[in-house]
């Protein structure tokens, strides 16, 4: 455990921040592989495939969690792709170190296919659509006829796509979108996150029949190392 700790020290951020691929043996690294296998048995009636990732405010961690949730669930040799779906504080693109000057934007404005629009990553069997230019009109763009026809077309395609969301509190966003996916994580953070916020945002979710499948705490201090994550299904 003490190698462990002193091995994530000396990470870069971005290397912290996708810990799942520079370093499988940390203990956060099987906390996610823990979340994995949680979300894999979560449902009874079908398989959840497509799943949003938000959280209450922001600061959370959401996007570090939809990352490295994206990793494990590829390390197991699934198709994922992540959807970078927070279209006002786009992270991915720097998560992923990739170019976002085409996008989830560029393709439901019909500016380019998705084929061209899409990014493989560093890790095999991820891909990941960034948010492209950010619109005037996000909300407006998620809830279009084109979201709806561009999340129905990819559905065949992978295993598992991931939707990184806005925070529930702060827009409407999330709810949009949680209309299109089997399942909704929500993350808080340890010390961070007040009881009436979390409530709030699952009282949002739940307005619009949202699937929350569990959620994630984030920054709880553990013994073994700094931080870690917990997965609690419904």
């Amino acid at each position: 455990m003490a190698r462990n700790k002193r091995k994530n020290n000396q990470l870069s951020d971005k290397q912290r921040s996708l810990i799942t691929h520079f370093d499988q043996k940390s203990p956060i690294s099987e906390q996610y592989r823990t979340l994995r296998t949680n979300i894999q048995y979560a449902a009874i009636d079908r398989q959840i495939r497509t799943i949003m990732v938000t959280s209450t405010t922001p600061g959370e961690g959401k996007s570090t969690t939809v990352g490295n949730l994206g990793v494990v669930l590829a390390q197991q040799q699934k198709r994922v792709l992540l959807v970078d779906g927070d279209l006002r504080k786009p992270t991915n693109h720097f998560t992923f170190q990739l170019p976002n000057t085409l996008g989830l934007t560029s393709v439901l404005t019909k500016q380019v296919s998705f084929d061209e629009a899409v990014k493989e990553t560093a890790v095999p069997f991820l891909e990941v659509l960034t948010s492209g230019p950010i619109p005037p009109n996000p909300s407006e763009l998620l809830a279009s006829k084109a979201m709806k026809e561009f999340t129905e077309g990819i559905s065949e395609i992978y295993d598992y796509i991931l939707f990184d969301a806005p925070p529930v509190n702060a827009v409407t966003d999330p709810q949009i979108l949680s209309k299109l996916v089997d399942g909704v994580i929500l993350v808080i953070r340890s010390g961070k996150t007040e009881e009436e916020s979390a409530k709030k945002a699952v009282d949002s979710l739940n307005k619009v029949e949202a699937n929350i499948i569990g959620a994630v705490l984030n920054d709880q201090k553990m013994e073994e190392s700094s931080y870690n994550y917990y997965y609690y299904s419904e």
